[in-house]
């Protein structure tokens, strides 16, 4: 769908979240490009579009709160067992040194995510649209598919993730517990229908249970303060080390991922913010915050499991750890606790419960905004699983149970190489005054977006290469 141009104004006001209700907020500004070529474009989520009461004349304390909420959404896929995956390699392997692209990683997080956010509110289009109504048909689609295989990569770790923790906790076979994950679907479903509120509380609690969970790890493994502090300083052997760099790449792909930049874009339209001009910016002021304080709570978790692998596993004779369950029972005999095993299968479990409401909620995001093609949310969710499940279960066929590792990490890879096809166009978009109108992207914040969106192409470039190279 094409953008109207700029003098085509909708004999109706728009309503990005619906707005409050009458003489709230100021009036709409007939002026503002948003209301020019906003008003009549379908909604992103519709189901749930400004079903979320901002109170207008309340303190600051109380607004955000009111749009506390998405950023947590956002953050569970920072931590989801992708991240674990590659998280438990780098500090088995390589001690405490990645724990620097853990910080960069999540630093470009904040960074995208704000601008994800500007751009849904300011705009009132979610990335997708955004992209359906500035390209054409055939870059569309292909970006389409690109943003599809980010999602299958991304519910990949979920599946499999959610399946070993229930073969760690229950003894489920790894195949039985991929196929129990093609129903978790139902609970994102039936919460959703309530009220989307009651989605965002699921996930917080499910997040305090993960950093609880990672608390006593940190305690029981305790690790070297000085060690660590220095492995926050980056350093050149990263980038020299074809192996190290491997897996900071995978970092990379399982900390920013695409999939969250079209996700973020859409769910803070869920809240019901004014159409007037302050109430948008005091919005975007709002929902920073709120995704800046939840992804904080990822760079804690991210950190804390490279950190418990660093200090149980590198540097003992088990460098070779690289995979959960591997993990999962080394713990205990080592830190002398059965308590460390059962808390690290439960964080676990809860991590990939969590991820699978972003991944859902993702998929459907991009179909509906890159195709305009509105399937029922039961189908569109459970047809996203089952492209999941389909290759997690021909890998546990074939290659057993050691080949839940590999994949895990080959999915991370996937999806950094999927990430500059997300991140060149949503930061093109924010810096364009004719989409956000006085909302445009600041300067200084379009000075950092630039490069880290070239960053972030020339190290999958370079990862790129050096796979190429290491199979020839």
């Amino acid at each position: 769908m094409s953008v109207p141009p700029d003098d085509a104004v909708p004999a109706s006001p728009p309503t990005p979240g619906t707005g409050p209700a009458p003489g709230d907020a100021a009036p709409v500004d007939a002026a503002d490009p948003w209301f020019k070529h906003v008003g009549n474009l379908e909604r992103s989520l519709p189901e749930v579009h400004g079903s979320v009461p901002i109170p207008v004349t309340a303190s600051f304390w109380r607004k955000l709160l009111a749009f506390a909420g998405p950023g947590y959404l956002v953050a569970v896929g920072y931590m989801d067992p992708g991240n674990w995956a590659t998280d438990i390699a780098g500090g088995a392997r390589y001690g405490y040194a990645l724990l620097s692209v853990i910080m960069i990683s999540n630093l470009m997080a904040i960074l995208l995510q704000a601008l994800a956010a500007r751009l849904g509110i300011a705009s009132g289009r979610d990335l997708a649209q955004a992209c359906r109504d500035s390209y054409s048909k055939p870059v569309t689609f292909l970006l389409w598919i690109l943003a599809e295989t980010a999602i299958a990569a991304t519910d990949l770790a979920e599946v499999i993730g959610a399946a070993i923790a229930l073969q760690l906790l229950f003894g489920l076979p790894l195949l039985a517990g991929v196929l129990i994950t093609a129903f978790d679907v139902l609970i994102v479903l039936y919460l959703q229908q309530h009220r989307f509120r009651y989605v965002e509380g699921l996930v917080l609690v499910l997040i305090l249970g993960i950093a609880g969970a990672f608390t006593v790890e940190l305690a029981l493994s305790s690790p070297p303060l000085a060690e660590v502090l220095r492995g926050f300083i980056p350093t050149t052997e990263i980038v020299r080390n074809p192996d190290m760099l491997y897996i900071a790449i995978g970092i990379l792909g399982a900390t920013v991922m695409p999939h969250n930049l079209y996700l973020h874009s859409s769910i803070v339209q869920t809240r019901k913010y004014g159409d007037d001009l302050e109430s948008r910016r005091s919005a975007v002021t709002f929902a920073t915050i709120d995704s800046t304080v939840a992804l904080s709570s990822a760079l804690f978790i991210n950190a804390a499991i490279l950190i418990v692998a660093a200090a149980t596993f590198h540097g003992t004779g088990y460098e070779h750890i690289a995979d959960i369950g591997d993990a999962y029972q080394m713990l205990a005999p080592l830190l002398g606790t059965q308590a460390a095993s059962t808390l690290f299968a439960l964080a676990l479990l809860f991590s990939g419960q969590n991820a699978t409401i972003t991944g859902t909620l993702a998929g459907q995001i991009v179909m509906e905004g890159f195709l305009s093609l509105r399937l029922r949310p039961w189908l569109r969710r459970l047809v996203t699983r089952l492209i999941a499940i389909i290759p997690a279960v021909i890998v546990i066929i074939f290659y057993g149970e050691r080949g839940v590792g590999a994949l895990l990490i080959l999915s991370q890879v996937v999806l950094s190489l999927q990430l500059p096809f997300a991140v060149f166009p949503l930061v093109r978009f924010v810096s364009d005054r004719r989409k956000m109108g006085a909302l445009v992207a600041p300067a200084w914040m379009l000075a950092l977006a630039w490069p880290v969106a070239i960053v972030i192409a020339i190290l999958n470039a370079w990862l790129l290469y050096q796979t190429i190279v290491g199979m020839l």
